[in-house]
């Protein structure tokens, strides 16, 4: 069968190798070209042996995602819809800032998850994507921006990426953390640990896997300051609850990159966006961890039944936390004209799980379930 080149970290396309005789300094050689410079040809590849290159002709392949749409910008954003088949697709989003290119990347087609306030959640669940389609999308987004920003000889035009895409990323795990470790590698794409985020609704033992496996900084979707509400929100929690998520937290921070966790805080109007809930978050969080707190405003969708936060409430939510002292920005929106902002990712997939009609249940049960959260 050929191998898909994109597959591999650093160790893995090693140990493929060397199953063709080939010494561990030939697969670095290769890592490069595919990874650094973009290569796809492998008679591109001139330092490779050429009784080398003629085994890849015949047994490898690098499979990039076919590009299904893409879109840009008025802001410089860029979205990307790529096909993986069976009439999925997938999502990845550049933001260019002054300080930093950001990479929003995949891991799943759809998600399991069902968070209210996601577009992507309400597509339902397809499949988990393999490492090489995570990694094509970051190869793709890499080497065709280079050409179209011009960059230097060198240069790099994605020097932070946050697995927030469509999907969650702990629920693929095998694929995940191979994944990340092409991103860090220096052969590779060179990322810092600091600079590659994982952002998960809440897998406790994932959580503690990553720690472990492969550290690099960590946003927890939470969204509500106790578990009723969270459990409306974000089902997830109610098999892992905010006490053990907090307390997986704190054990992650033991090897995190950073000296903190961000959690992510999306704004819904009437429902979780109160005075009351941000002091409640502030008794949740200040006692138990370093944190930032990232507000969210919600990019509204028809089947969700929620609506944005005003923007003077969000500013009173913020300013309860920061008046406590805890780190809190609020999310610049990017990307709205076309539809490239957190929670809307949703590509062209099927609802084969049913969750559209789940989602409009709950529509129906939350506003009974947050009577008095005022």
């Amino acid at each position: 069968m050929t191998a898909n080149l994109l597959d591999f970290d650093l160790e893995g396309l090693a140990a493929w190798c060397g199953s063709l005789g080939e010494k561990r300094y030939r697969a670095v050689q290769l890592f490069r070209w595919i990874h650094q410079k973009g290569a796809a040809d492998f008679d591109r590849m001139s330092d490779l042996a050429k009784s080398l290159r003629a085994q890849l002709a015949t047994g490898a392949e690098l499979r990039a995602l076919p590009v299904a749409a893409e879109h840009r910008s008025a802001d410089g954003t860029v979205k990307w819809l790529f096909d993986v088949g069976a009439g999925d697709a997938v999502e990845s989003v550049y933001i260019p800032e002054a300080e930093r290119g950001t990479l929003c990347v995949s891991s799943q087609a759809g998600c399991a998850v069902g968070c209210r306030f996601c577009s992507t959640g309400h597509q339902g669940f397809s499949r988990n994507l393999t490492t090489g389609e995570i990694i094509a999308q970051l190869w793709h987004a890499e080497h065709s921006l280079r050409g179209t920003l011009g960059l230097a000889e060198g240069a790099r035009a994605v020097d932070n990426v946050v697995m927030m895409g469509m999907g969650e990323p702990l629920q693929n795990y095998a694929a995940l953390v191979p994944a990340l470790r092409t991103m860090l590698d220096d052969h590779g794409y060179g990322l810092s640990r600091r600079r590659v985020t994982v952002s998960t609704s809440g897998v406790v033992p994932m959580i503690d896997r990553l720690r472990v496996d492969c550290p690099v900084a960590l946003a927890v979707s939470l969204h509500a300051p106790d578990d009723a509400l969270r459990d409306s929100l974000v089902p997830l929690n109610r098999k892992y609850p905010i006490a053990e998520l907090l307390a997986a937290c704190v054990r992650y921070l033991e090897a995190a990159p950073r000296d903190f966790i961000t959690f992510e805080y999306c704004m819904l109007d009437g429902v979780n966006d109160s005075v009351g809930q941000a002091h409640a978050l502030v008794q949740l969080l200040k006692p138990r961890l370093a944190c930032k707190l990232n507000l969210i405003p919600f990019n509204p969708f028809p089947a969700s039944g929620l609506k944005r936060s005003p923007a003077e409430r969000v500013q009173d939510f913020a300013h309860v936390l920061q008046d406590a002292g805890i780190v809190t920005t609020v999310r610049k929106t990017r990307g709205d004209d076309i539809a490239a902002a957190c929670g809307q990712l949703a590509g062209e997939v099927q609802d084969r799980t049913g969750a559209g009609a789940r989602m409009a249940r709950r529509r129906v049960e939350i506003p009974i379930a947050l009577e008095g959260r005022a």
